[in-house]
């Protein structure tokens, strides 16, 4: 599908969404937005709302069965229904192209903003989110999208604010992850004589997670999923020459016996140190 019918697409949406009282902005997210999508990547709309005067869900779904191909009635879901980070909202299909709806409370947007800018960084478990979800990632949307609909410049304005990154943010995240990508790595490497694949897997993974963490920070690159990032840290200044052969390698042929186990996770000790080094003298 070609970048036209997107932005046709895209616009109409919004337009449409932006008719409803209490939706506050409408924005374009996800690949799209970052213009890395694939061929059959879905189209992202932020629908951004005020607590204290949200949109009605009831003329939401009403507008999600006119649109949507299928026609169904309750697509939509209510407002906080998928949990306090991802909002809820809906998974569409208008005219063959796979379109999410996806709620956000603008409130709660402008304090992470705040709390991002304080240097604090938290992450919370969150499905479809295999590490969690970051409170940074708040920052990374406004960062890439693009407000279609947005009468108030509200969006405008905290795009604003992302133009730089925030240092204390930095500092925070290359602190807190740093450490935590060696504790996973020192608990995996318990397990590995064990041959437990299960445990080790997993401790493998929450280390590269929280080195992509460090190494997004580190270049001052906001983080919005962990799908792509690894792939992403290649493009970056600084990094491991070998991270992302490294970590396919690694995660890819974890191994199924004490000895392999071992070896992967003493490859990805080599990286940490590498990342280690990288953080000592980029934080200066």
């Amino acid at each position: 599908m070609d970048d036209s019918y997107h932005v046709e697409l895209t616009e109409h949406v919004a337009l449409r969404l932006g008719h409803i009282e209490g939706v506050v902005a409408v924005a374009l997210g996800g690949s799209l937005a970052r213009h890395e999508a694939y061929p059959d990547s879905d189209v992202d709309l932020g629908i951004y709302y005020r607590p204290d005067a949200p949109p009605s869900v009831k003329q939401i779904r009403r507008l999600a069965e006119e649109l949507d191909d299928r026609h169904p009635q309750d697509a939509a879901t209510h407002l906080g229904e998928w949990g306090p980070w991802i909002n809820g909202g809906a998974w569409l299909w208008i005219g063959g192209q796979r379109v999410d709806w996806l709620y956000r409370d603008l409130d709660r947007v402008e304090e992470v903003f705040s709390e991002c800018r304080a240097g604090r960084s938290t992450c919370h478990y969150q499905p479809g989110h295999p590490h969690g979800f970051h409170n940074h990632i708040y920052m990374g949307e406004v960062h890439f999208c693009r407000p279609l609909f947005d009468p108030e410049n509200e969006l405008v304005a905290l795009k604003g604010q992302t133009t730089e990154y925030p240092p204390r943010l930095r500092a925070a995240i290359v602190e807190k992850y740093l450490w935590e990508a060696q504790f996973a790595l020192e608990s995996g490497g318990k397990s590995a004589g064990r041959g437990d694949v299960f445990y080790v897997s997993g401790c493998a993974f929450r280390c590269v997670a929280c080195l992509v963490q460090v190494l997004f920070a580190l270049n001052e690159r906001y983080f919005v999923n962990e799908k792509g990032s690894v792939k992403a840290v290649s493009g970056f200044p600084s990094r491991p020459s070998n991270f992302e052969v490294v970590v396919e390698d690694v995660l890819g042929k974890i191994g199924d016996g004490p000895s392999q186990l071992k070896e992967s996770i003493e490859r990805l000790g080599m990286l940490v140190d590498e990342v280690r080094t990288l953080c000592t003298g980029g934080l200066r």
